[in-house]
């Protein structure tokens, strides 16, 4: 089987602030980079706490999955990384705002420090279509 990989790469989410792709396509799945809470249009974290930076996250994410030819409905699973586990009712309410009554398999772990020193980050593995 000759699956092709295609690197998936939008303005309209941030850019990537490292050596990876926002997000990479093979065969009918797409396999998104983490996202972190930066505004694409001021390429700074957004001002708030958990609940603000959340749904920065999954907005983000939402935009590199649409980029990518799926959507949030089409997410088989995510990984979430919380800077501290004492968030995650705060950053669950938000999180489950975003999926309906069929949520993807999920991971979620506290991690010591994430980049641009950000409270949470996420991606996930979606289906294409």
């Amino acid at each position: 089987m000759d699956v092709k990989r295609i690197i998936v790469k939008t303005n309209l989410a941030p850019a990537a602030i490292g050596p990876y792709s926002q997000a990479v396509k093979a065969g009918n799945l797409v396999f998104t980079s983490g996202q972190i809470p930066l505004d694409p249009a001021t390429k700074s974290v957004v001002e708030g706490g958990i609940q603000e930076q959340s749904h920065q996250v999954m907005k983000n994410l939402s935009t590199v999955l649409a980029a990518s030819g799926s959507s949030l409905a089409n997410v088989l699973r995510t990984t979430c990384f919380l800077k501290d586990l004492n968030d995650f009712a705060a950053f669950n309410d938000v999180y489950a705002s975003y999926f309906d009554s069929e949520p993807p398999a999920r991971s979620t772990v506290q991690v010591a420090k994430l980049p641009l020193d950000v409270m949470m980050e996420v991606d996930c593995v979606a289906l294409i279509g």
